[in-house]
């Protein structure tokens, strides 16, 4: 036996919650499953002060309640569990829920969101929020005027780092090879070389992240010679890449080649009819809450217009 729901959403994150706000008030009767981590990677985030309606401010976990409690208040049916495997081939999408239960779903919005990369440091996932982050824009204002490192070798390394650049003293920017190997493109890596207080550790890894509440320092070591060094800093950000949460819809969907799901441009819509991807799942450029929240405001409205064109609202 399986459940017949008019709109199924995946994924607890702004993208999710906002598509379930907009979605329950048009009388869709969105159900939502929250996922492996319900509330998505703000739940793992501390300050958050670029989200406009908080004045003063809020802690991403507190944020995201604030997002589920309104959810359920327009009547959306939230619940725990997991998207295991997806049959996409008919018109209508079959998902499976922690691999027993089977949802027949008219619509489907995917807001799985994306998972940052970790250096997989005991001390690193310990000051998650206390001075470590995988997100530069999201909290490189806490660190203004102080000293920071940055982990990375790509664009966005080097982005992230030209960014804090205006904000802190001096960022300290670790790479594990040397010049040569360095993954960025050239105009990305002249930016890095030609801003004064960035400064560039070459053939390094990242030994340990120091410090006991928050971070304090970060010891590096040199893979060619072995010495380590301790630098003093106050943040220590981590932009070695996302993996983006969309494995059990491959054999459907598009995605481009680090997995991101394809969608139609100024919409929401994939390949396949009927179902939208929102937020992280399909952003691999701007990732903030904000513009999650936006594309999840655009999957609702855009899975409203497909059951209206189908007959079946």
């Amino acid at each position: 036996m399986s459940e017949k729901v008019h709109c199924l959403i995946i994924g607890s994150g702004p993208a999710g919650y906002t598509a379930a706000i907009y979605a329950a008030r048009a009388g869709m009767k969105p159900v939502l499953y929250q996922g492996i981590q319900p509330g998505g990677q703000l739940t793992i985030t501390t300050e958050v002060e670029n989200y406009p309606g908080y004045p003063e401010g809020i802690q991403g976990p507190e944020m995201m309640v604030d997002f589920e409690n309104q959810a359920k208040k327009m009547g959306t049916d939230i619940r725990y569990g997991l998207a295991t495997k997806v049959d996409f081939t008919g018109p209508v999408h079959k998902v499976q829920i922690d691999e027993k239960d089977w949802i027949d779903a008219d619509t489907v919005i995917i807001s799985t969101g994306a998972s940052a990369k970790w250096l997989n440091l005991e001390s690193e996932q310990r000051l998650n929020g206390y001075g470590v982050s995988a997100c530069a824009v999201c909290d490189g204002f806490f660190f203004r005027g102080k000293e920071v490192a940055i982990v990375g070798a790509g664009d966005t390394a080097c982005e992230e780092a030209v960014y804090l650049s205006k904000l802190a003293s001096t960022v300290h920017m670790i790479v594990r090879k040397g010049e040569d190997g360095m993954r960025a493109s050239k105009v990305m890596q002249d930016r890095v070389k030609n801003t004064a207080n960035i400064k560039v550790y070459w053939n390094s890894e990242t030994d340990e992240v120091l410090g006991d509440k928050k971070v304090e320092a970060v010891r590096i070591k040199n893979t060619q010679s072995g010495a380590t060094e301790e630098i003093p800093v106050s943040a220590f950000f981590v932009a070695i890449g996302h993996q983006p949460n969309s494995a059990i819809f491959a054999e459907y969907l598009d995605m481009d080649d680090a997995g991101y799901i394809k969608t139609i441009p100024g919409s929401s819509k994939t390949n396949v009819d009927g179902v939208f991807a929102a937020g992280d799942v399909q952003d691999k450029i701007y990732r903030q809450a904000v513009t999650a929240a936006g594309s999840g405001c655009m999957a609702a409205l855009d899975a409203e217009r497909y059951l209206t064109e189908k007959g079946l609202a």
